[in-house]
């Protein structure tokens, strides 16, 4: 009771942050679905249009009828899970791996509590979490008029699904040595599964009168595929849900035999054997930060150039869908303010490169917070290297980060757009979304390199929390109906965008402001504070 307690103490914030964050996307969606798609006829017709062109089935979950409150859990369920899923994640990480790397776990199995009791406490923790989480969702629809059945599905969906991730975070934990490992193999576990369950949507079959689709075999890989196939408000199916469950029980399980059969600090896939002598490549601290974040750049850069790619090849296609059905013409007008429609989706799929981009740059940063948590930082500025100059590395080396994915997106549409009609003018759209996206994820960058300074121990909660909200504001808002100053609070919104053959700079400037007084800011206040140690 003890660990839980001291557990609880540590993570209110975060997981309020978390669990009210996932409560007000399901309110937001509730009241915006009821704005923009408030007749039967209109989402019939939208739903008829993803059958039409099933790549939309990528990002959204599966359709399962037009009554209102099914359509609202085919366009948020997903990113209801995924809300929950990383918070879970980073939660038992934290408590599992982290903590062992910190020597804190090593104290604690000293005493009466042993090798076993911490990692139970961390599942109890995320069940707690999780339950909570669930309870808050299924309220916000009741209050929002829904069913009750289909209420508590939605909330019980929404939980099982943060569950399952926290068993493959808890796995995770004991594969890797290092809690930066742990959490990128859970987070990819989480993205491939996510777009598993996506193309599993996209290949099944989309039922006769086009309000419902079958997903295929692929789907049902995927703990998002689980949590789909519940249709809440539609044929309320428990049974999905439970496979989460399940898959959380055996992951647990697992962890915990193997925390108590493997030595303390060691991992079940060991650390690959470093060289003895470090390259020439490696003679700077610049090198070294270059080479702690080549292998997540790349990461990043891999998705980019998909949505790039998606960008420009799918505008044709939508062009075809809007005409047909103006619902999706008003969404897709609607998300980037944009009249043409080709010049639209570049405009929304370079907004999802410039949230892989701020992931890209406030990861860089995170590194800086994790090698002094770790240690390895204070031999580092042993060494002639001053803090100023430490800090801006990893600050320079996230803008690199920022600006090398941009441009994978912009290569990929490009790749996209070759042979097209009007490719020179779609791949002209894509390079000033492109640079106007660097100036959106720079903003995350210089805010994450400021929370460091400020107050070190939130630098990788609160910066991840505020790239997660902005995606929100940016990407959801106009279709969840948020006023549009709300919408504008978000980098994304307000960057730069082709605009009929011209750039419109909308917000350019204001960015450009925060980004320069927010880093020499962050420069400023590294060159006075201390070291700050794991806590």
């Amino acid at each position: 009771m003890t660990l839980l307690w001291q557990r609880l103490r540590r993570d209110w914030l975060q997981l309020t942050l978390w669990i009210v964050g996932t409560m007000g996307l399901a309110l937001a969606g509730l009241s915006g679905a009821a704005s923009t798609y408030g007749s039967e006829q209109e989402r019939t017709a939208l739903l008829a249009t993803v059958m039409a062109n099933p790549v939309i089935l990528l990002f959204r979950g599966l359709p399962s009828g037009p009554d209102e409150h099914a359509f609202i859990v085919f366009l948020l369920m997903p990113f209801l899970v995924m809300m929950a899923a990383f918070m879970s994640s980073f939660l038992a990480v934290r408590h599992t791996r982290g903590d062992e790397e910190a020597g804190r776990l090593e104290l604690v199995s000293a005493t009466t509590a042993g090798r076993a009791l911490p990692t139970v406490a961390t599942i109890v923790h995320g069940l707690l979490a999780n339950v909570v989480l669930g309870v808050l969702v299924a309220v916000a629809f009741l209050g929002g008029g829904a069913p009750p059945e289909g209420s508590l599905l939605a909330g019980f969906t929404a939980a099982c699904g943060g569950l399952a991730f926290l068993g493959v975070a808890l796995f995770a934990a004991q594969l890797m040595r290092t809690s930066r490992g742990a959490n990128s193999l859970a987070v990819w576990v989480l993205v491939v599964t996510f777009f598993i369950a996506g193309i599993g949507n996209a290949l099944g079959t989309p039922s006769d009168d086009l309000t419902h689709m079958e997903s295929s075999w692929l789907t049902w890989l995927s703990p998002f595929g689980w949590a789909e196939n519940t249709r809440a408000f539609d044929e309320n199916l428990w049974w999905p849900a439970l496979l989460c469950l399940a898959a959380f029980v055996v992951l647990a399980g697992a962890a915990l035999a193997l925390q108590t059969a493997r030595d303390l600090d060691a991992s079940i896939i060991p650390e690959r054997r470093g060289r003895a002598a470090a390259r020439p490549a490696l003679s700077s601290p610049t090198a070294l930060v270059t080479r702690l974040a080549t292998g997540s750049t790349i990461g990043w850069m891999a998705g980019a150039f998909f949505a790039g790619a998606l960008s420009t090849s799918l505008g044709s296609v939508v062009n075809e869908m809007g005409s047909d059905n103006p619902a999706v013409a008003e969404m897709l007008k609607a998300l980037s303010a944009e009249a043409d429609l080709e010049q639209a989706v570049v405009v929304v799929f370079f907004t999802m490169v410039g949230l892989l981009a701020a992931c890209a740059g406030v990861q860089t940063v995170a590194r800086a917070r994790q090698e002094e948590a770790h240690g390895t930082a204070e031999p580092v500025l042993a060494s002639p290297v001053q803090r100023v100059r430490w800090l801006a590395d990893f600050v320079v080396v996230g803008f690199v980060a920022i600006v090398l994915t941009c441009m994978a997106a912009f290569v990929g549409a490009w790749a996209g757009a070759a042979g097209k009609d009007n490719g020179s003018d779609l791949t002209s759209d894509a390079f000033v979304a492109a640079w106007g996206q660097v100036i959106a994820a720079s903003v995350f960058l210089v805010l994450t390199a400021l929370i460091f300074t400020l107050a070190p121990r939130w630098t990788i909660p609160l910066g991840w929390t505020l790239v997660t909200a902005a995606i929100v504001f940016g990407l959801f808002g106009p279709l969840l109906g948020l006023p549009e100053w709300v919408t504008n609070l978000s980098p994304f919104s307000v960057a730069p965008v082709p605009s009929n053959g011209d750039v419109d700079l909308r917000g350019m400037w204001w960015l450009v402001l925060a980004i320069g007084v927010g880093a020499a800011a962050s420069l400023a206040f590294m060159r006075r504070r201390e070291l700050a140690s794991a806590g």
